[in-house]
C-alpha cells in the first residue's frame, strides 16, 4: 500500500471543513475492520484512510502548522499503513474499570512476544509481528502496533468466502479466537490488492 505525502495532508482550516464528513467516513470504516477478540482485545485493521484519519487529528489536536513537523508525523505513522503482502492492525486491551487495568495488563505481559496473536485462514496461522518498545519487563502497554505478513497461498485462500477465517489470541493467561465476517474480508483482500 502506498505510503501516504505531506500532500495528502489537508491544511487545518480546510480539515476543519471537511471533518465531519470525513470523520464519518472513517468511523464507518473502521466498524468494518474492527474486531473484538474475547472480552479483553480488540483489533483495528488499518489502511492508508485511517492512518491519513490520524494524522490529520493530530495535528488539529496539537495545531501543528510548521511544515518539518506535520512531516514528521507522518513519516511516524506512514509506519501503520500495510507494506506488501501484510495486513497491518492496531490492538488495544481494552478495561472499563480504573482499578483493573494494572492487574489486567500484568496478566498479558508477552503478548507483544513470540506466537500470541494470528489470523487463522482455513489450515494457515499466520503470526503477527508486534512493533517492539511498547512493553518491557516491568509493564506494558495497553495499545500495540502488528503486522501479518501474509504469503499468497494464504491469501488465495482468503478471497473463498467458504474457507473459515478469524482472529486469534494465543497468550499463555488469554485464549481466544473470533470470526471475520465477509465484509471484514473483502476489506482486507482490499489492503492485500494493494487498497486507495
Amino acid at each position: 500500500m502506498k505510503p501516504l505525502t505531506v500532500q495528502d495532508v489537508l491544511p487545518i482550516e480546510d480539515y476543519e471543513r471537511s471533518r465531519e464528513t470525513f470523520r464519518r467516513r472513517i468511523i464507518d470504516l473502521k466498524q468494518r475492520r474492527r474486531l473484538s477478540v474475547g472480552n479483553l482485545i480488540t483489533v483495528v485493521f488499518e489502511n492508508r484512510e485511517t492512518v491519513l484519519f490520524q494524522i490529520q487529528e493530530i495535528i488539529l489536536a496539537e495545531r501543528i502548522l510548521r511544515p518539518e513537523r506535520v512531516s514528521e508525523e507522518v513519516e511516524i505513522n506512514n509506519e501503520q499503513i500495510p507494506g506488501a503482502g501484510e495486513l497491518s492492525a492496531t490492538l488495544m486491551i481494552e478495561v472499563t474499570d480504573p482499578q483493573l487495568v494494572q492487574p489486567v495488563l500484568d496478566r498479558l505481559q508477552g503478548i507483544d512476544r513470540g506466537q500470541t496473536v494470528g489470523i487463522r485462514v482455513g489450515p494457515h496461522l499466520v503470526y503477527g509481528v508486534f512493533e517492539q518498545g511498547r512493553s518491557n519487563e516491568e509493564k506494558i502497554s495497553a495499545v500495540h502496533y502488528v503486522r501479518f505478513p501474509v504469503p499468497e497461498t494464504v491469501k488465495a485462500l482468503m478471497e473463498d468466502p467458504a474457507v473459515p477465517m478469524q482472529v486469534v489470541v494465543t497468550h499463555p493467561r488469554y485464549q481466544a479466537a473470533q470470526p471475520v465476517s465477509e465484509e471484514m474480508r473483502r476489506s482486507l483482500l482490499e489492503d492485500l490488492a494493494g487498497g486507495r
